[in-house]
């Protein structure tokens, strides 16, 4: 039970030199200026009836790393709306359902081990990483075994500061600013959804995981130092980053998709409100090869922010 608690909330962080960024013009809009000064990267969208703030979240980030969260704060206080990412609707039948299928999700079917999947060269790696940490991979699911990777090894979640819509909500909230969700999933269906991927599905995950435990675990505090400078390039490239968002749910065919789909159609609404309306969204959402960023950009939206590509 404790593998697949520790499995669902990894998932929840749910998906090189700087880059230099482009600094946009010195808004009049006094809710921009001081979300900016909070550090993070963001993005403004000026339309004829108000702004889109977009802040590009990256979830974990260190203790250590130099930002300015109640500058955020205060931003979120003077907005007119807010929103964050979608969240998980998980009834008790769905726990129940967890709990008393809980080896279905953490140890791969039947009797079938690691091998019977992987290529040599896949399981010799495998292998090796689980003799150097003295861990048994053999019969775990890969997802399990990925996600196991970056917390233990990598410890990417330990000693961190509160992330960008954890500050945004409660900031909201004591506000009173309205507050909406890009999206609302049914826990039944992520529950199905990640029952019925084969083992096959998670192997991209797999690798990754083993690719950013070979890059070391100062890809950690790069990963967050590179956003704080607003080198978006850069974070999309991290082995961490990477491996984040070629697992599930990000890389799911169905889960992932609707993930981002979401957020153009909440930002494009948005665009027509009046005043100012704050968004954090997941920077490889936004940033990534035909993310938001991208879409929007070809909707022809005039965004002003760091360079994402």
């Amino acid at each position: 039970m404790r593998k697949l608690l520790t499995l669902l909330y990894l998932a929840a962080l749910l998906p090189v030199a700087a880059v230099a960024a482009q600094e946009p013009a010195e808004p009049e809009n006094a809710i921009v200026v001081t979300a900016q000064r909070s550090g993070a990267p963001m993005w403004i969208i000026e339309t004829p009836t108000g702004t889109v703030i977009l802040v590009g979240e990256i979830r974990a980030i260190p203790e250590t790393t130099p930002w300015q969260p109640d500058r955020l704060r205060e931003a979120t206080a003077q907005a007119d709306r807010v929103i964050l990412g979608a969240r998980g609707k998980v009834s008790p039948g769905d726990i129940l359902r967890l709990i008393f299928s809980g080896s279905k999700f953490t140890k791969l079917p039947d009797k079938t081990v690691a091998s019977d999947y992987l290529t040599p060269e896949q399981w010799a790696r495998l292998s090796a990483l689980g003799t150097a940490h003295d861990e048994d991979y053999a019969r775990q699911s890969f997802l399990l075994t990925s996600f196991g990777m970056l917390r233990k090894e990598l410890r990417f979640n330990r000693d961190t500061a509160d992330d960008a819509s954890d500050v945004v909500e409660k900031a909201a909230d004591k506000a009173k600013v309205p507050t909406t969700r890009a999206g609302t999933l049914r826990g039944e269906d992520i529950i199905d959804n990640l029952a019925d991927a084969p083992p096959a599905a998670h192997i991209p995950c797999l690798t990754a995981a083993m690719d950013a435990l070979d890059a070391g675990p100062d890809i950690v505090e790069k990963r967050a130092a590179d956003w704080r400078r607003y080198a978006i390039p850069a974070v999309m490239a991290n082995p961490l980053e990477q491996a984040l968002g070629k697992c599930w749910p990000w890389a799911d065919e169905t889960i992932g998709t609707e993930l981002r789909t979401i957020w153009v159609d909440r930002i494009a609404e948005a665009s027509a409100a009046k005043g100012t309306t704050l968004a954090v969204v997941p920077l490889r959402v936004l940033a990534e090869q035909g993310g938001v960023l991208d879409q929007l950009e070809l909707r022809g939206f005039d965004i002003a922010g760091p360079v994402w590509k």
